[in-house]
């Protein structure tokens, strides 16, 4: 198995890219795993959106291989992408899987899960996350079908099993590893595993670099900004392994999460203090990150989220 140290990731300039259809035709994972640390794995999937090419996985699933069993982190975007991440775990290591954590409550975090709970593996997640999947699994299964057709075969909607509110931590082996809600961020439930002792954090969708962050609906910026802040940032990360794109370290996602942020939320606010309307926000210069995957898709959207915030802050 090829170990890959951060300097090796950061070498590879152009390998995120959401035109590239599939890097690992024999399985349904867009990448097959590589180990970014001694026994920290992840499939790191396409950076652009959820597509039957790449079987929905464009987000990064990873795996803890700890000396007493594994710990997964993402259910994964539907049951077969879940077992295709299993037989990886398989051919690394015969230890079972012992606990399962969503980053979130999006589909490509938890439509996996009931392949998980097939195998009597706990699903751990925040209870904010819970509510998301109670609320929104169902349209969120159907849209997964319908792009994913018959890659969606044998997916059902599956909550987590267990939930927490602030941390939820396990030793296992060498690694202490704390499932942490730092507050509110990308999307309601957002969580970070943090490895203290390797000073590695699976950082989930608090942090992007190699794609355009979407902003929701329901992400508030300015929160997302002070959760970054005063808790993220206190983390003092080594490595990070983001929600999208490749294992990089805190330079890369302050850059394009925190920056990027503060860079909208600037050109929006002149464009509010001169008066301008919704129609013409959508249009504010965002050329410094063009270069980003899914810009196009976001962009404007992005822009008009913000000023709609930003109008009542």
């Amino acid at each position: 198995m090829m170990r890959w140290t951060l300097i090796a990731l950061l070498a590879t300039s152009a390998s995120a890219s959401e035109d590239i259809a599939d890097k690992y035709p024999a399985s349904l994972l867009y990448n097959k795993p590589v180990e970014v640390i001694p026994g920290v794995f992840s499939a790191i999937g396409a950076t652009a959106p959820p597509t039957y090419e790449n079987a929905g996985h464009n987000n990064n699933l990873s795996f803890i291989v700890t000396g007493e069993g594994v710990v997964v982190v993402n259910g994964g975007a539907a049951y077969g992408l879940a077992k295709a991440l299993h037989d990886e775990i398989r051919a690394v290591t015969d230890q079972p899987v012992k606990l399962v954590f969503n980053e979130n409550g999006q589909g490509h975090a938890v439509l996996g899960n009931n392949y998980w709970a097939e195998q009597n593996v706990p699903i751990i997640a925040h209870v904010d996350a819970a509510e998301e999947v109670a609320e929104y699994g169902g349209s969120i299964l159907e849209g997964m079908k319908r792009y994913n057709r018959d890659q969606a075969a044998g997916t059902a909607l599956q909550g987590p099993t267990e939930t927490f509110e602030d941390d939820y931590i396990v030793e296992m082996g060498p690694f202490r590893i704390e499932a942490r809600y730092l507050g509110p961020a990308h999307s309601p439930g957002d969580i970070v595993i943090w490895l203290p002792n390797q000073s590695l954090v699976i950082a989930g969708d608090i942090a992007f670099h190699e794609r355009m962050l979407p902003i929701f609906e329901h992400t508030y910026t300015a929160d997302w900004l002070e959760t970054w802040d005063s808790e993220f940032e206190a983390l003092g990360a080594t490595y990070v392994i983001p929600g999208h794109g490749h294992p990089t370290n805190m330079d890369q996602v302050r850059r394009y999460t925190k920056g990027y942020l503060e860079y909208l939320r600037e050109k929006v606010g002149a464009h509010l203090e001169a008066g301008g309307g919704l129609a013409e926000a959508y249009y504010v210069d965002q050329s410094p990150y063009a270069h980003l995957d899914t810009f196009e898709e976001l962009a404007t959207k992005n822009a008009g989220r913000v000023f709609e915030q930003m109008e009542f802050e």
